[in-house]
Order: structure tokens, then C-alpha cells, then sequence
């Protein structure tokens, strides 16, 4: 798996994990080690292609 989005808050991480379910990307939530921050969304390296262009058309409203 790699690291495919860090999000910056929780509407956007709720918005790509919408994006990833819709476009039938599996995925997995990961906080780093000692990291307090957000969840960063993982996908398996050969979904990172149609992930991203998932992420555009769905971030640009071209769905």
C-alpha cells in the first residue's frame, strides 16, 4: 500500500473516501507513528493511477 492523500480535515478526507468508495478503489485509513494529526488515506500501489484521476474529475465536478 501507499500513502495517496493526506487530508486537512475531515470533510475533505470524508469527500475522497466518497470519491475512492464510488469509484471502487479499497483503501485503508493510517496515522504515522507519534503523528497526532489526521489519517492519511492509503491505497494499493497499482490503484494509484485511477485513484488520482478519480480524485481530479471528483475534486473538479467532471464526474
Amino acid at each position: 500500500m501507499a500513502r495517496f492523500y493526506d487530508p486537512k480535515d475531515e470533510t475533505d478526507r470524508s469527500s475522497v473516501e466518497t470519491v475512492l468508495r464510488k469509484g471502487g478503489i479499497e483503501y485503508f485509513l493510517r496515522r504515522e507513528k507519534g503523528d497526532t494529526g489526521m489519517l492519511e488515506i492509503h491505497v494499493a500501489e497499482e490503484d494509484l493511477p485511477r485513484a488520482e484521476e478519480l480524485l481530479i474529475r471528483g475534486k473538479g465536478g467532471n464526474e
